[in-house]
């Protein structure tokens, strides 16, 4: 049987063929007579046509005095408008009769036959009534639509979705112990209401992309057994004035009749800066967005048990309404992970790949400071996919160091360099490698390369032994030396320098910067701090940033940056040439192995010579970062 919108939609058709039938196959205006090609000469000659037009085979025109057709019977036609054919064999003599009579002759081209005529007048009807039946049908239907703008796009993850839990989520231990309160209320709300309690109504989570915070909100849901309802704040803000407010309600009114319930904003600055610098309608819609959303969240009855969650990386764009008691009144802090966070991560994320025995989940942690959550599962898979490529059974240690080659530095090129670019890259990074394991406070030395990765054409890697959240001033200045180690050692070889150094110096004047500007770490500068001379101009805070110190002191900043660049400069370069036998052995071991780790380094700093190392697979092989150079 045909559903009901169907049968409107094949009646709607029926009519508007009916319709274009009868104008086309009988149209509108006076009668004409259908007279022999005979007869019409005869009319031409008399002097009684006035008129015709010419289409194709098909001759029309207009007569002086009425004529009749046939001249006997009962289906006689009287008409001074009239038709004819014209024979198929030419008549020459017609047009010079026209003429002769002061007959008017238009001409039209073929206007092919009525069926043709039909189809291209009723395309339109066609159109203008499938649009109406689409817009009919799918608006009855509740989907969202174009009449359905002010509907929320939230996706609700009810009980039939796999479930996330607090086991899923690793190396966030912290904001889930600040979570569980939320997770117990959700369980047994009238545990906390028999004795008065009010759990927060909102909870802020605050971290760096990549963290979790999404999966962390997810876990909650996923703990509790309740509906979660996510949604960018980015999906409210629409080009039509009041979309957003409409689906912000709309968007509560679901949450409040599956309550107990979750509701997910992401990235909700987006709609939650700061009111009143902004510019445009843009901005004037994003405001009533916010103004919606502030009154849903302060609406909300006691028992009605939906909690909001929000995901945010610039929370100090975030209106100070948004962030009161009785809104957004917890704000759980999402940090990258600490070395056992990651290495708990990476268990996570390599549960499923067949490992071998030789990888070492900590090794890996330890060569990834600063990875987030979702870097290492990117890690994890690139690792994955190395193996595959070479069709291995199972991922092993050189898989995931070439993994992270790819991430750091970039994938492995084909470069070929010449002998004396190669000399000059080997005497770099030698240098680094020389200053690393020479300065009693440098981290230990893991591996130095001079095989081209992306734009960079060498690197000295150091693996760090603890995590380091607050940094010595002689750690710093080690790592400014290290830095200029490359430059200093292509000085003192070749007596010039190249541009490899680009990324070192950039380092190197950043780190002495902040310890001038930032860190009280000068005499010039003394115990002063001046804000971020890099922050960044966000609507929702002042259009414009004000440097907080005069010229002068600017000028002062400068010096001190530049004495702490050029002392340590003077002492790499004592020290390098101090051990310049050293340096060279270095280089010419790079030139010969391309990829030296800490033990080869070490048998070289204590005079001997590298042994040959066994090259896996691939030489990617790096653990972190430390002095990635262009070079």
């Amino acid at each position: 049987m045909f559903k009901r919108g169907t049968f409107i939609w094949l009646a709607l058709l029926i009519l508007a063929l009916v319709f274009n039938v009868i104008f086309y196959v009988y149209p509108r205006g006076a009668q004409r007579v259908d007279i022999p090609y005979s007869t019409f000469r005869d009319q031409v000659s008399a002097g009684n046509v006035v008129d015709v037009t010419m289409t194709g085979q098909s001759v029309t025109g207009s007569l002086k005095e009425s004529v009749t057709w046939p001249p006997q019977g009962s289906n006689q036609v009287s008409s001074k408008d009239f038709i004819t054919q014209l024979p198929p064999v030419q008549d020459d003599t017609l047009m010079p009769l026209l003429s002769q009579q002061g007959v008017v002759v238009t001409a039209k081209g073929d206007g092919g036959s009525w069926v043709s005529d039909l189809l291209v007048n009723l395309l339109p009807f066609l159109f203008f009534i499938g649009l109406m039946v689409l817009m009919f049908r799918q608006s009855q239907s509740g989907q969202k639509t174009v009449l359905g703008f002010g509907q929320s796009r939230a996706r609700k993850y009810a009980e039939g979705a796999p479930r996330i839990t607090f086991s899923d989520v690793a190396g966030v231990d912290e904001a889930k112990r600040e979570l569980v309160e939320v997770v117990d209320f959700l369980r047994d709300p009238k545990r906390f209401h028999k004795i008065g309690a009010r759990i927060p109504k909102g909870v802020l989570l605050v971290g760096p992309p990549g963290t979790g915070k999404t999966l962390l909100a997810r876990a909650v849901a996923g703990e509790a057994g309740v509906p979660f309802f996510s949604i960018s704040a980015t999906e409210f803000v629409e080009m039509f004035v009041g979309v957003g407010a409409s689906r912000v309600r709309d968007l509560f009114t679901q949450a409040k009749k599956s309550a107990p319930a979750i509701v997910f904003v992401d990235e909700i600055d987006a709609v939650g800066r700061q009111r009143g610098a902004g510019l445009g309608t843009v901005n004037d819609e994003r405001e009533q967005t916010l103004n919606q959303l502030l009154v849903e969240m302060d609406g909300f009855e006691p028992n009605e048990e939906v909690i909001v969650v929000a995901a945010t990386n610039r929370p100090d764009v975030l209106d100070p309404a948004l962030l009161r008691p009785g809104r957004f009144d917890r704000r759980v802090t999402v940090e990258r992970p600490d070395r056992k966070g990651r290495e708990a991560i990476l268990h996570i994320h390599t549960q499923g790949l067949s490992l071998d025995p030789s990888v070492d989940l900590d090794v890996v942690a330890r060569s990834t400071p600063g990875f987030s959550g979702a870097d290492l599962a990117n890690l994890a898979n690139e690792a994955a996919l190395f193996a595959g490529r070479k069709n291995k059974t199972s991922v092993n240690m050189a898989d995931f160091e070439e993994a992270l080659d790819k991430i750091l530095l970039g994938v492995a090129t084909v470069r070929a360099l010449g002998p004396a670019e190669r000399q000059v890259v080997a005497y770099h990074e030698g240098g680094h490698a020389l200053v690393a394991s020479l300065l009693p406070n440098s981290d230990p030395l893991h591996k130095v390369t001079i095989v081209p990765h992306g734009q960079a054409l060498g690197a000295t890697q150091q693996l760090p032994i603890d995590e380091k959240h607050n940094y010595p001033m002689g750690y710093l200045l080690t790592r400014i030396k290290i830095a200029l180690g490359g430059r200093a050692a292509e000085e003192m070889a070749f007596g010039e320098i190249t541009t490899g150094a680009e990324n070192d110096l950039r380092q190197a004047t950043k780190l002495a910067r902040h310890m001038v500007a930032h860190w009280g770490m000068s005499q010039e500068i003394g115990l002063l701090s001046f804000g971020s001379d890099e922050a960044q101009v966000f609507l929702g805070r002042d259009l414009v940033e004000h440097r907080e110190y005069s010229e002068t002191t600017a000028s002062q900043i400068d010096h001190a940056t530049k004495r702490i660049i050029d002392d340590a400069y003077a002492e790499v370069t004592t020290l390098i040439e101090a051990h310049r036998d050293t340096l060279n052995s270095l280089a010419d071991a790079l030139v010969q192995e391309e990829v030296l780790d800490a033990a080869q380094v070490n048998e070289i700093m204590r005079g001997g010579k590298a042994s040959h190392r066994v090259k896996p697979d691939s030489d990617l092989d790096r653990p972190e970062v430390a002095n990635p150079t262009g070079h």
